[in-house]
C-alpha cells in the first residue's frame, strides 16, 4: 500500500505527458496545414485556385520577413517568425522581433483616449481646442456649425486633411508635433476641408491632433503616457511609441525594406506622428490589446476599458469605422502601413480567437493570402478571397478604351490593347499594369483586383473611374 502514492502519481504524470503530446501533435499539424494553406487572395472564376506554402510564396514575392501570432481562448496558441529580419546581418526573424505597426498604433493610442473619456478629463463630443494649450486648429467656414471632436477624430468623420504620413529617414530634421500640423514636416498642414461629421475621410492628421491633446492634458510625452497607462498594464514591456527608436531596441528591430527588395534609409524610417504610425511591438504583443479588447466585449466585463466605452468603440459608423479600429460584421481591428512595413490585426466577435501577421516589406498580399489560411483552418467568418471574374471582349470592342487619361490627383496615364485585355501605364502605375473585362464597362487589374470603370458619354468613353478619382479621356 505504501508504493501507491508514487505509482499513482507516476501513471497520472505519464497521462499528462500523453495528452501534452497529442495536443501538441495536433497544434504542430494545424500549424503545417496554415503555413501550406495559403490562398490567392485574387480569385478568379473557373480558373484553378493553387495553395502556396509560407516560405516559398514569401521567396516568390520578395518578402524578407513575416511575424504570426494567434490567440485563442485567452492564450497566444501559437506564434512563429518566418525568413529575416535584417538581410546584411543575417539575423532570422523570432517571435521576439520588433516591426513598425503601422496605423494599428491608432487603435492603441486611441485606447488612452477613451481612458481620459472615462476619468471625466476628455468628453468625446466637445471641441478639440477646448483641450489643446500648445497649439490649436484654426477654424474656418467648415466648423461654423459643426466642431471637430475627439469622437469626430476617432472614426475619421472630422473633416481634416492629411491621410498618411511618409515618415522620416535617419538624419533628418525631425519636426515637432505642432509643427507636422502646421505643415512645417513633409505632409501638408492639418486643416479642416469640410463639414466636421459631414462624411467619413480616413485622417492620420486627426490622431496626429490627438496625440498633440493628450501631451498637452498631461504634460508628459506620448511614448511615457502610452507606456504607463496601455503598454504595461497589457504585457505589452517590449513594445514602444518611441521616435526615434531607442538604442536599446535597435538588436532587436526588424529592418524595413521596399518592394524591390531595397533596404529603407536608416534601415526604418522615423514617425513623430506616433499616435498614427509610431508604436513598435511584435505580434505576440500587439495581439494583447485585441485579447485584452476582445475579453471585455465577449466577457460584458470591466477591464482596462469600461464594458460601456468597449461597447461604443466596436459600435461600427460610417465607413464600417468604430471609435479606433474598424469595426465588420464579424470581426474588429486594423491594418497597418508604415515605410517597409505592412501589418494586419483581426479579432473575431463571436470567437475567442484574434490573429496578428506583421511583414518587413512594403508588399502586404501575403498578408491576406495567410489570413485566408488561418480563416479556413479555424472555420472562421469575416475573411473571404475577392472574387472576379473575365468575360470575352473582341479587339474592336476594346479599342474605344484606347487613349490619354489624366487624373488631377494622379497625374496622366495611358490605355492600350494587351492580349486579352487592356494595358495601363503612366505616373501612378510604377509598372505597366493588365486590366482584364468583368462587364462592358468594367476592367480589373490583373494582380490586386482594383476595379477600373470607363465612364462613357453618347456612347464614347470619356474617362476612367479608380477608387474616388475620375481621370479625363484627352485623346
Amino acid at each position: 500500500m505504501k508504493l501507491f502514492a508514487p505509482i499513482a502519481i507516476l501513471l497520472i504524470l505519464a497521462s499528462c505527458s500523453t495528452k501534452s503530446k497529442k495536443e501538441g501533435d495536433i497544434l504542430s499539424e494545424r500549424i503545417l496545414r496554415i503555413e501550406n494553406g495559403l490562398q490567392p487572395n485574387l480569385q478568379i472564376q473557373g480558373e484553378s485556385i493553387p495553395n502556396y506554402n509560407i516560405e516559398k510564396r514569401m521567396k516568390e514575392l520578395g518578402i524578407p520577413g513575416v511575424s504570426i501570432a494567434i490567440i485563442n481562448n485567452g492564450e497566444i496558441e501559437w506564434a512563429k517568425g518566418y525568413g529575416i529580419a535584417d538581410s546584411l546581418e543575417n539575423r532570422p526573424v523570432t517571435t521576439e522581433t520588433l516591426f513598425l505597426a503601422g496605423s494599428i498604433s491608432k487603435p492603441v493610442a486611441a485606447t488612452r483616449a477613451h481612458q481620459l473619456v472615462e476619468e471625466g478629463v476628455l468628453n468625446l463630443d466637445s471641441n478639440v481646442n477646448q483641450y489643446l494649450s500648445s497649439w490649436n486648429l484654426p477654424d474656418n467656414e467648415f466648423t461654423e456649425n459643426e466642431k471637430v471632436t475627439t469622437r469626430r477624430i476617432l472614426n475619421h468623420t472630422a473633416g481634416l486633411t492629411v491621410w498618411g504620413f511618409p515618415g522620416y529617414d535617419k538624419g533628418d530634421t525631425i519636426p515637432s508635433v505642432s509643427e507636422v500640423l502646421d505643415g512645417k514636416g513633409n505632409t501638408d498642414a492639418v486643416r479642416v476641408y469640410k463639414e466636421p461629421g459631414e462624411s467619413w475621410m480616413y485622417s492620420g492628421g486627426g490622431y496626429t491632433i490627438m496625440q498633440l491633446m493628450i501631451t498637452d492634458l498631461e504634460k508628459k510625452s506620448f511614448p511615457e503616457i502610452m507606456q504607463s497607462n496601455v503598454l504595461m498594464p497589457l504585457g505589452m514591456t517590449k513594445s514602444t511609441f518611441e521616435n526615434p527608436l531607442p538604442d536599446e531596441f535597435h538588436s532587436m528591430a526588424a529592418t524595413g525594406y521596399r518592394e524591390n527588395g531595397d533596404e529603407v534609409e536608416g534601415k526604418w524610417p522615423i514617425y513623430p506622428e506616433m499616435a498614427a504610425a509610431g508604436l513598435w511591438t511584435t505580434p505576440s504583443q500587439l495581439i494583447l490589446w485585441a485579447e485584452e479588447i476582445q475579453k471585455i466585449q465577449q466577457g460584458q466585463k470591466d477591464g482596462l476599458l469600461k464594458v460601456k466605452t468597449v461597447n461604443e468603440m466596436l459600435t461600427p459608423g460610417m465607413n464600417d469605422h468604430g471609435l479606433g479600429p474598424a469595426v465588420n460584421e464579424h470581426t474588429f481591428g486594423h491594418s497597418g502601413a508604415d515605410e517597409g512595413f505592412r501589418a494586419n490585426l483581426v479579432a473575431w466577435k463571436e470567437q475567442p480567437i484574434a490573429v496578428v501577421i506583421m511583414v518587413n516589406s512594403d508588399n502586404e498580399s501575403i498578408i491576406q493570402e495567410i489570413l485566408l489560411s488561418i480563416a479556413n483552418e479555424y472555420e472562421l467568418p469575416g475573411i473571404d478571397p475577392m472574387s472576379r471574374k473575365v468575360i470575352s471582349k473582341s479587339i474592336e470592342e476594346r479599342s474605344p478604351m484606347v487613349g490619354t487619361y489624366r487624373f488631377p490627383e494622379l497625374g496622366e496615364t495611358y490605355v492600350s490593347i494587351k492580349e486579352n485585355g487592356l494595358e495601363i501605364d503612366g505616373e501612378f502605375t510604377n509598372v505597366p499594369i493588365l486590366l482584364l473585362p468583368e462587364t462592358d464597362s468594367t476592367y480589373f487589374n490583373k494582380n490586386s483586383g482594383t476595379y477600373y470603370t470607363f465612364l462613357f458619354e453618347d456612347k464614347k468613353v470619356v474617362g476612367i473611374q479608380l477608387w474616388d478619382h475620375k481621370g479625363v479621356k484627352t485623346e
